[in-house]
């Protein structure tokens, strides 16, 4: 009924979680931080790379389901501090064309690892 998906292009979970789970037609991802995969170091050094860091991991598991950002309906996002709001929201929008998913986005206490943000999706075939 469900497959995880567990791929080398995003970060491996530091939990006992899957990084992806499609459900016939429905990909859930979990939530993604700024770690670079390749590299395995944190990008944290602004907002705005921390962002692109997250939306690489996001797609790069969308992908893997043989999908892409126009197939995600939802994402959530949360952040360590709302005054990143309107730079997140560019670098997010940017990945996004005249129909972007529907989201909400929340601030919260801490974030893993001490992380600025993090992003989940929804994604349908």
């Amino acid at each position: 009924m469900k497959k995880g998906l567990q791929i080398p292009g995003a970060p491996a979970p530091i939990g006992p979680y899957s990084q992806a789970i499609l459900v016939q037609n429905t990909l859930y991802v979990s939530g993604q931080i700024p770690l670079d995969p390749v590299t395995g170091e944190w990008v944290n050094s602004s907002i705005a790379d921390a962002t692109h860091q997250v939306m690489k991991n996001l797609i790069a598991l969308v992908n893997e389901a043989g999908m892409d950002v126009d197939n995600i309906v939802k994402c959530s996002i949360f952040l360590s501090d709302m005054d990143n709001f309107a730079v997140m929201n560019d670098v997010y929008g940017s990945y996004f064309g005249d129909v972007p998913p529907a989201r909400e986005t929340v601030e919260v206490a801490r974030l893993p690892k001490d992380v600025d943000v993090e992003i989940s999706c929804i994604a349908v075939r």
